[in-house]
């Protein structure tokens, strides 16, 4: 089976429980993005495992981070932030392992803020309430157009790729396959917001900056974890999908799509 269709296989089964959990929305949507997060931090924890990270902390704060935002908001995801902060001083000062307390509580926090974060902003956009059906809508946009950039910027880097697009951090990524894709996962998330919601649709000046934004920080998130995974000294994070690694492999576009549609759409007053 070659490599695309062999990433369709996996992807397709996975793409169908995270639309049918969005659709759902509420806390089926949550579940998900509770049980998506838990992995993502498996792996971090195990990739990082040499700096010693507290991973007891760290599922506690990705699962309270998506539950707070959920349920109260970002503002008061503040909270369940803070705490892991305490938790995890308070797990390292009673602990005994060889490393300093610095470098275990940062590697800890930034794990909970990058994934946490990355795939609570998720449920923020799904939980946007008004106008009814907005925040479905938008959080499907992110979905499609992150698949569809990932995928063209694949098929555009084996086709035509030439020139590299960042040699030290990614050898296998071209600027050719990075201008493919970022033009079809523009498309593909300005023609899935054009006109919606049917009852009080954007502009379309509004859908081509959700378009703009999502598809630029698309392929950033990727480059992001293509580069801690260089510091790693690891190909992928995790082996839960096989030859496609793990689950942070998988979402890492989506933890900085979804960010950039939500402060998009708080900037525009649709959040």
């Amino acid at each position: 089976m070659n490599p695309l269709a062999s990433r369709i296989v996996v992807a397709l089964p996975l793409a169908v429980v995270v639309i049918l959990a969005v659709l759902a929305g509420g806390w089926p949507m949550v579940a998900l993005a509770v049980v998506g997060s838990v992995v993502a931090m498996h792996e971090f924890c195990s990739a990082t495992r040499e700096l010693r990270p507290i991973t007891i902390a760290g599922f506690a704060g990705v699962i309270a981070l998506i539950v707070t935002i959920h349920q109260g908001g970002l503002v008061w995801s503040l909270l369940p932030l803070m705490a892991t902060l305490l938790v995890t001083f308070w797990l390292s000062a009673i602990g005994d392992v060889r490393q300093t307390a610095t470098v275990q509580l940062a590697v800890t926090l930034f794990g909970v803020c990058w994934i946490g974060y990355g795939i609570g902003f998720l449920v923020a956009v799904r939980d946007i309430a008004e106008p009814s059906g907005w925040g479905e809508w938008l959080l499907i946009a992110v979905l499609i157009g992150v698949w569809m950039s990932d995928i063209f910027a694949y098929l555009g880097g084996r086709v035509f790729g030439r020139r590299k697009l960042a040699r030290e951090i990614s050898p296998n990524k071209t600027v050719e396959g990075f201008l493919i894709g970022l033009v079809v996962g523009a498309a593909a998330v300005f023609f899935t917001l054009y006109d919606r919601p049917a009852h009080d649709p954007i502009s379309t000046l509004n859908a081509l900056e959700f378009a703009l934004a999502i598809a630029f920080a698309s392929p950033v998130g990727d480059l992001f974890e293509s580069y801690l995974k260089r510091d790693w000294g690891v190909k992928d994070v995790g082996r839960l999908l096989g030859g496609h690694g793990g689950v942070l492999d998988r979402i890492d576009a989506l933890l900085f799509a979804g960010a950039a549609a939500y402060f998009v759409a708080l900037a525009l007053g649709r959040a």
